[in-house]
């Protein structure tokens, strides 16, 4: 089978499609014909292997595993013997944000692991682009513990992150103010933002608006330039390390303060898929995507992700038999 192989950190390039064995199920496994993945946030971070504490977990010298990938959709072609919750033929997706090897023709899963059905009529791209992006939103959402109505700032809203955090934040009835560039304020409008600050015109950081949270989906602004922006007891949260890896211990450090840093964690993968289905089913999300890309095109996807130019998901395409 096709998979992509990654042997050791670097720019895109080392990104290699390989002829690989495929994988055999064991007793309490699925094997899934993967339809579609993504090319996300995560992805680039493993292949590039740029921060020590990550190497601790995805390999010091080089990828502990070496087929990358932490989403997929796909239908199930084989089952283990003890396997009983899923069947050959069944439409499946799921993640898991430390890695599943996804990208790759094939892959397998325990039953009792990160899986769950596509919902009805679900097409398998937008099925794992609801994935990943909500998986963090929602772990955001719940570490906020946010009162009703509350008043939210979120940037860089047209991620994966930020785009699937908004349509959750709505429609708990939230107050939800937004920040994106000139090209995307209508759709950023479309999602339900109550107003929205174009950063190429404006400085988002300079408004007289005060906010219950701000959160930066994005990672391109800080606590120090967000802070004036929070009402006292105000939180901010953000989705990456920050500078120097600041978020990692700003949340000690503002613990006594009036305004304080968070910074969530996400584990609980089989809790966040269970609510993911709830929330496509309900039809108060739907994903974004920006652009796809065969498994032989991953160094163009890898280059893309990275450009910063991305709007929503990138869909890794690897079958469509």
């Amino acid at each position: 089978m096709k998979a992509v192989i990654v042997d050791s950190y670097g720019p895109p390039s080392v990104a290699m499609v390989k002829e690989v064995a495929k994988p055999v199920p064991k007793k309490n496994e699925v094997l899934i014909q993967v339809h579609a993945t993504t090319v996300n946030r995560t992805d680039c971070g493993i292949r590039q292997g740029n921060y020590f504490l990550m190497r601790c977990f995805t390999g010091l010298f080089k990828p502990s595993s070496p087929i990358l990938g932490t989403d997929y959709a796909g239908r199930v072609t084989g089952v283990g013997s003890e396997v009983h919750k899923f069947s050959i033929g069944d439409h499946v997706f799921g993640f898991n944000d430390n890695g599943i090897s996804s990208h790759a023709e094939f892959m397998t899963i325990s039953e009792d692991k990160n899986i769950s059905t596509i919902p009805d009529g679900l097409p398998f791209n937008e099925a794992v682009a609801s994935l990943e992006g909500v998986h963090y939103a929602y772990n955001f959402f719940f570490k906020t513990k946010l009162r009703l109505k509350s008043r939210i700032l979120i940037n860089g809203t047209t991620g994966a992150i930020g785009s699937a955090l908004l349509q959750i934040l709505v429609s708990e009835g939230h107050m939800v103010d937004a920040v994106c560039g000139t090209k995307h304020v209508d759709l950023v409008k479309s999602l339900g933002a109550a107003h929205v600050f174009d950063y190429e015109k404006e400085d988002f950081t300079k408004t007289d608006k005060r906010y219950h949270v701000v959160f930066d989906a994005v990672g391109k602004s800080r606590f120090t330039h967000c802070k004036a922006l929070l009402e006292d007891k105000g939180l901010y949260l953000s989705s990456e390390l920050g500078k120097n890896g600041e978020n990692i211990y700003l949340p000690f450090t503002t613990l006594f303060n009036k305004k304080r840093v968070i910074f969530p964690i996400p584990f609980d993968c089989q809790r966040s898929l269970k609510l993911i289905k709830e929330l496509i089913e309900k039809k108060q999300f739907k994903p974004l995507i920006d652009k796809s890309y065969s498994i032989d095109e991953i160094a163009d996807a890898y280059e893309y992700a990275e450009s910063g130019k991305k709007v929503g998901n990138i869909i890794l395409s690897i079958s469509t038999k």
